[in-house]
Order: structure tokens, then sequence, then C-alpha cells
């Protein structure tokens, strides 16, 4: 209370040319900010003369960055202008401060002209994904997405878009690319996602990655799903089994349409390769999913491939699962005379307990769960859509032409080991950087095969 009282009845007029030492002060800040409350036009002009050729050093500091958003709040457009032109070459540097960032998010909100706005662009066009990945700096970006229109945000999307791995496997930065998408217009979501697309074999093997592209499945866009279907295709088996790419997998069974659904399970459709699936602590759960969401044909053929290989695997828990599984679906084809692929009111499949979901519901021991929470002219690589045949993959973007994936999880900056060092019963090693070897038909994390990437109508 005294360090308040030292100000009871003290003129604004009295401080000239000692306000700067009262900024950074606890109660001279909150002084001076009740001064620009009161609205009066002389001692906002008073304070904003004082202490505009300090301005960046008050956005950072632990009391004056308060005083610095209301000034923003209270100038007029000519001094706001002002103010964001003098600190613009410091601006990346305050955002990645723990009291800059706040300072900076407020300015946001209170830009009232189009020359605040470029001013803003121009600023911060150069280290958008530095931005993206600080603590700090990533929620001026999400900011500038939440108040700004998608078209002064392409600055984003064009940064977003060309560094589309080193975002989106980093922790921060899954979860600005999942704004993004939120934010975006039609074009610029089809710019993103036609990146996570092409990218898609190498995101789904990471720990944030496997999100991303997760999100983009769950935008129910067909054109999407069968996009990222395509480039799973000739690796299912192999994805299957490594931690963060079996959910991917188990989505993509779930929400592709019959012929994407069926291509995925055609590849579990072989016994040897099936049986190496079923002991996996992943891939078993791949399976499981398969079964529940084959049409009735397929799934008849998938229980015929595992019977013979139940008394093998009948002792594992994952066995012991499948087991039950395949004898609820015998008992309910002889029951209705025949494989039909019938749905209770409840949403739960016939033979199946209508007061517990399937295990895969359940959430898989060891699986990771839970998640944290465009740029350029699209068509660089032209509309290609097609079905899921074998057509051979157009250029990769320009700026993908010489290098291949260079930012992969386990290299690089971001040296990730998402993968854990376990045999897999013959199926082969997981090495440190995500891959799979040892696997017949399957190649490293760089060199799954690709089936083709086609962009969208």
């Amino acid at each position: 209370m005294g360090g308040a009282n030292r100000f009871a009845g003290l003129r604004l007029e009295d401080l000239q040319g000692d306000m700067l030492p009262l900024c950074k002060d606890q109660f001279g800040c909150r002084y001076l900010q009740k001064k620009l409350e009161d609205g009066n036009p002389e001692h906002r002009d008073m304070i904003f003369n004082e202490i505009f050729p300090h301005f960046a050093e008050l956005m950072t500091d632990p009391f004056a960055n308060y005083l610095s958003q209301r000034l923003l709040e209270y100038s007029t457009d000519e001094q706001r202008d002002a103010l964001i032109e003098s600190i613009s070459g410091e601006l990346v540097s305050i955002s990645l401060n723990m009291h800059g960032t706040r300072a900076v998010q407020k300015m946001i909100d209170y830009l009232s002209t189009q020359r605040q706005v470029q001013s803003l662009i121009l600023a911060l066009n150069l280290n958008v994904v530095t931005l993206i990945k600080d603590l700090n700096g990533n929620h001026v970006i999400q900011k500038c997405l939440n108040h700004l229109p998608p078209e002064d945000n392409q600055f984003i999307y064009n940064a977003v878009a060309t560094h589309c791995i080193e975002v989106a496997t980093h922790r921060h930065g899954c979860c600005v690319l999942q704004r993004c998408i939120d934010h975006a217009s039609e074009s610029q979501r089809i710019q993103l996602v036609t990146e996570i697309t092409y990218n898609s074999l190498t995101l789904v093997q990471d720990a944030f990655g496997n999100y991303v592209v997760q999100y983009v499945l769950d935008l129910n866009d067909n054109r999407f799903i069968e996009a990222i279907v395509r480039q799973f295709l000739g690796n299912v088996s192999a994805l299957s089994a490594q931690k963060f790419s079996s959910n991917v997998v188990e989505k993509c069974i779930r929400v592709a349409d019959a012929t994407g659904r069926r291509a995925i399970i055609d590849e579990l459709l072989n016994k040897q390769r099936l049986e190496r699936l079923l002991r996996d602590s992943f891939a078993n759960y791949v399976v499981q999913t398969a079964l529940d969401y084959a049409e009735p044909s397929q799934r008849a053929q998938l229980i015929e491939t595992i019977r013979p290989i139940l008394p093998m695997i009948r002792n594992t828990p994952y066995g012991k699962r499948i087991q039950s599984k395949i004898q609820r679906e015998t008992h309910d084809h002889h029951m209705r005379g025949g494989y039909h692929h019938h749905m209770v009111p409840n949403g739960h499949y016939y033979g199946m307990n209508s007061m517990h979901p399937p295990p895969h519901y359940m959430g898989h021991p060891g699986h990771h769960m839970g998640g944290p929470q465009m740029g350029g002219e699209f068509g660089s690589r032209g509309p290609y859509m097609g079905g899921y045949g074998n057509q051979g993959p157009p250029p990769p973007p320009p700026h993908m032409q010489h290098h291949q994936n260079p930012n992969m999880p386990g290299s690089g900056p971001h040296q990730f080991a998402p993968f854990p060092m376990q045999s897999m019963g013959g199926l082969g090693e997981y090495p440190v950087n995500g891959g799979m070897t040892g696997m017949s038909g399957m190649s490293s994390h760089v060199g799954l095969s690709n089936g083709g990437y086609g962009g969208f109508m």
C-alpha cells in the first residue's frame, strides 16, 4: 500500500522526463496505466512521447509490458503506426520472450490499419518457422491465424507448406499446423493437405507428425482420404507394426471408402506376414480393426487365413483376443446362415457384447493414444486424381525436387527415435531412425515404396 501511496495526488505533468523508470516499477506502471484509462488525450500523448523511444525494451519487461499493451490499446491510429514500425526490427525477438509474446499478441488484437498489418507481416515473414517451434513465439503465429483474415496470413501458409516436415514433426509445430488447417481458405487448405499427403509416409512414423495426418483424415474429405491411403499402399504391413503409424493405419481402415479399405486389408492377407503381425504388440490391433470393418467376403477370407495360425498364438494376450473375436464371428455366421455385417441400434456389431466396445476402441496398451492438442499457387503437381492403381507419382513440388525428405524424424535437427528397438519375431528390427529392415518386400524408413501421389481436383 505504501508504494501506491507514493503517487497519491501526484500530477502526471510533474513526472515529465522521469517516466521511464516508473514504467518498470510495479506501482509506477499501474499509475501510468490508470492515466491512460482515464481517457485524457493530453496525458496519453505525454506518456506516448516519453516511452516511444524505449517501446521495444518495455514490451519485454515484467511490469512495463502491461503498460505497453495499454498504450497500444489507447493510441491513435497514427501513434500505433509509429509504434509498430519502430519495433519491427525487434519484433521476432520480442515474440520469443515470455513477457514480450503477450504484448505482441495484444498488439495484433489492436491492429487498426492495413499499414500496421503490412508492418507485422514484413517483420515476421522470414521467421515463421522459428516462431512456430518456440514455446512463446508459436502463440504469436496462432494469434495471427485467429485474428487476421486468411489472405493476410498467406505468409504463414507459404512457410508451413515449404517446411512441412520440420513443422509437423515438432511438438509445437504439429499443433500450429492443425490450427492452420482450421483457419485456412479452401485454396490454403488444399495447399497444406497437398504437402502433408506428399510427406505422409514420413509423418505417420513420427511421434507428432502422425497426429497431423490423422487430423487430415478427420476432415472427412474423400479427396484427402483417398490420396493418403494411396500413399500407404505397398507399406501397410510395415506401418502397422510401428507404434505411431499403426494408429493411422487403423484410422484409414475406418474412414476409407470401400475400395480403399479393401486395398489396405488385401495387404494383410498373407499367411506368413499375418502370423508376424498377429504376434506384434501394435499390428495385432490393426488386424482386429480389419476384422471389424472388412466387407463380409474379405472378412471371411481374413478369418480363414488367421484360423490355422491361432494354435501358435493362442497363449499370447493378443492371440486370446483374436480367437475370441473369431469365435464370436463364427457363431454369428452360423446363427445368420452366412457372413453379414449388420449394425445394432447402439452402433455395435452383432456378435459383440453390446455393453462393451471392441478392445481397439478402449485404447491399445502401449499405443500413443493422447494427442497434442498455405502459400504459392496450388497445382505445381497438376490435378492428379485417380483410383488405387499403380500410377506413377508426378514430380515433387519445386522446393522438394533436389532433396528427398531432408528433415525426417531421426535425422537432422529432429533426432527422434520414436520406435522401440525390439524384435517382431522375424518381421524385422526397428532401427533408431524409425525405419524397418529385414522384412521381405519392405524397405527402410527412407525408402518405403510410394504408392503414387495425386493432387486434389
